[in-house]
C-alpha cells in the first residue's frame, strides 16, 4: 500500500450495479461521548432526526449525532466530537457504517468480510456546524446534501474591548457551568493548564462557578506537562497560580522524554498534519501519565479553540494565509477554507473541524470525558461578533494583541480577579525546550505521512 494520505474524492469503481437503498446502518458511536447542555439526549435526537437545521443550530453542548428516519440517514456534530462514515457494499445490499476514528470502521469492515474495500481516502468527514443528509445510495455514490445549522452573525459588537470581554467571559462562564451541572459533586475536574490566556481563563471559571454553588476548590486539579526538567509552561503555570492565589491547584506531571513517541499520537489521532501530531504527541503524554496516577480521573476541560476564536496564531508561519484572508471569513480558524471550496477535505474536514482530534482523540483513548467550551457553537458566535477590523485596522500586532485584552478585561468583570496575561506558546513547545523537541519530532512532513501510511498498512494486515 503506498500515498494512504489522500485529501481527494476518490472511490471505489463502479461495480456495473443498480442503484440501492441504504438497507442496514451500523452506528458505532457511544452516546456516552456527547455533553448535551440544554436538552436530553432524546430531544437532541430527534431534534436531528427531524432534518430542521435550525433546531439542530439551538442544540448546545459537545456532540456527534446520526439519526435514521426511513432511508434518509441524518447526521450533525460540533467540533468537540469527530464523526466518520463509510458505504461498504455487500451481495445483500449497501451498509453505511458510522464511527467517531477510521480504525472503528476497518474493524467493522473485517468482521464482515469486507476489509478489501477500505482505503483511508474513502472514509468521510461529516464537517461541523452542517447537518448533513444522506437518501439514496449505491453505485455511484451520492453526494451527501450539507445545511449549515450555526451561521453566526459577524462584525456586530461595538468596538469597546471591556464590553466584548463582558460578554464573552460571561457566555464562556454559562456554558462551563452548564457542563458543571453534568458532573456528579463529588467527581474531580481537571483542567489541562499551560497558564496560557486560552487555560487560564477556563481554570478561573471554573473555580469561581464552583466556588458559587459551594464547592471547594479542592475539588479542581490544574495539570501541567514537563518533559525533562523545567520547561516553559510549568514556570508560567507557577506564576499564574500565584498571581492568582491558586497554586495549590498545581500538578506537574513529568515524563521524560524517552517515553515521548510522535508515533503514538499519529495512531491516535489517525492524522498526519505535523502541528496537530505535536500538540496531539504532548497531550498523549500528559494523559497516560495521569492515568497512570488517577485510575479512576474521568473529567477534563481545556482551553482548546481559544486561539481559533479569537484568530490569535502566527499568520506570517502560513504562506497561504494574509491578515485580510482571516479577518474576511467567517469562522476560516474553526472551519478551514469551508465545504464549497477546492482545499476543503472530504477525509478530514478543516480548520479546527479536523485538528481538534489532537485534543478528543487522546482523551476518549485513555477513558476521559473532556469538554473543550471554548469550541461549543454558543461560544463561537460571540468571537465571530467581535469587530476585529475595527479593532485592528489590519494590524497583524494589534490582532495578536487583542485576545489577551479582550480575556482579561472579561475574566476582570465576571470573577473581580486580575488575570496574568503572557505571550501565546503553542502547547508543543511550551512543554519541553526547544532542543529536546527537536530530537523529538521530524523536520520533514514527509514523515509525517509516511507512518500514518504504515501505520493504517499494518492495521489492514
Amino acid at each position: 500500500m503506498t500515498n494512504l494520505p489522500n485529501d481527494g474524492q476518490t472511490r471505489p469503481p463502479f461495480d456495473g450495479q443498480a442503484p440501492a437503498l441504504i438497507d442496514r446502518v451500523v452506528n458505532l458511536m457511544d452516546p456516552d461521548g456527547d455533553i448535551l447542555l440544554n436538552m436530553s439526549r432524546e430531544q437532541a435526537c430527534e431534534t436531528v432526526r427531524s432534518g430542521d437545521a435550525e433546531a439542530v443550530g439551538k442544540l448546545r453542548g459537545q456532540f456527534a449525532i446520526c439519526q435514521q428516519q426511513g432511508k434518509t440517514i441524518r447526521m450533525a456534530r460540533s467540533i468537540g466530537r469527530p464523526m466518520r462514515y463509510f458505504l461498504a457494499k455487500r451481495a445483500e445490499g449497501p451498509a453505511l457504517i458510522i464511527a467517531e476514528r477510521m480504525s472503528e470502521i476497518l474493524e467493522q469492515l473485517k468482521q464482515e468480510g469486507l476489509a478489501d474495500q477500505f482505503h483511508p481516502s474513502y472514509t468521510r468527514m461529516v464537517p461541523a456546524h452542517y447537518l448533513l443528509e444522506l437518501k439514496l445510495v449505491g453505485c455511484p455514490d451520492p453526494n451527501p446534501e450539507l445545511t449549515r445549522y450555526f451561521a453566526p452573525e459577524r462584525n456586530r459588537l461595538p468596538a469597546d474591548i471591556d464590553a466584548i470581554g463582558a460578554m464573552y467571559m460571561e457566555r464562556l462562564a454559562e456554558v462551563i457551568d452548564q457542563f458543571l451541572v453534568t458532573i456528579p459533586a463529588d467527581e474531580p475536574i481537571g483542567v489541562m493548564f499551560s497558564g496560557g490566556i486560552d487555560s487560564g481563563s477556563v481554570l478561573l471559571l471554573v473555580d469561581h462557578l464552583l466556588r458559587k454553588r459551594g464547592h471547594s476548590t479542592s475539588r479542581l486539579k490544574a495539570f501541567t506537562l514537563a518533559i525533562s526538567g523545567q520547561p516553559g509552561d510549568v514556570q508560567q503555570a507557577r506564576e499564574f497560580l500565584k498571581a492568582v492565589n491558586l497554586e495549590m491547584v498545581l500538578e506537574t506531571i513529568e515524563v521524560e522524554p524517552a517515553d515521548i513517541r510522535w508515533q503514538d499520537a499519529v495512531e491516535a489521532i489517525e492524522d498526519y498534519k505535523p502541528l496537530d501530531v505535536q500538540s496531539a504527541t504532548m497531550g498523549y503524554a500528559l494523559l497516560r501519565e495521569l492515568r497512570n496516577r488517577y485510575p479512576d480521573w474521568k473529567y477534563l476541560i481545556d482551553g482548546d479553540g481559544g486561539d481559533e476564536n479569537l484568530k490569535d496564531y502566527p499568520i506570517e508561519d502560513n504562506p497561504e494565509l494574509t491578515v485580510r484572508s482571516v479577518l474576511g471569513n467567517r469562522m476560516l480558524y474553526q472551519e478551514g477554507w469551508g465545504v464549497d471550496a477546492v482545499k476543503h477535505s472530504l477525509v478530514y474536514s478543516g480548520g479546527q473541524s479536523r485538528g481538534h482530534s489532537r485534543t478528543s482523540m487522546p482523551a476518549g483513548q485513555f477513558g476521559f470525558k473532556g469538554f473543550s467550551p471554548y469550541a461549543i457553537p454558543a461560544v463561537i458566535e460571540i468571537a465571530e461578533a467581535v469587530p476585529f477590523v475595527a479593532l485592528t485596522d489590519w494590524d497583524h500586532q494589534k490582532l495578536y494583541a487583542l485576545k489577551g485584552q479582550i480575556i482579561a478585561a472579561g475574566i476582570k468583570h465576571v470573577t473581580g480577579t486580575e488575570m496574568p496575561i503572557y505571550e501565546k506558546r503553542r502547547f508543543q513547545h511550551g512543554a519541553v525546550d526547544a532542543q529536546t523537541f527537536r530530537t523529538l519530532f521530524p523536520d520533514k512532513d514527509q514523515d509525517y505521512r509516511d507512518e500514518f501510511a504504515l501505520m493504517m498498512e499494518s492495521k489492514l494486515s
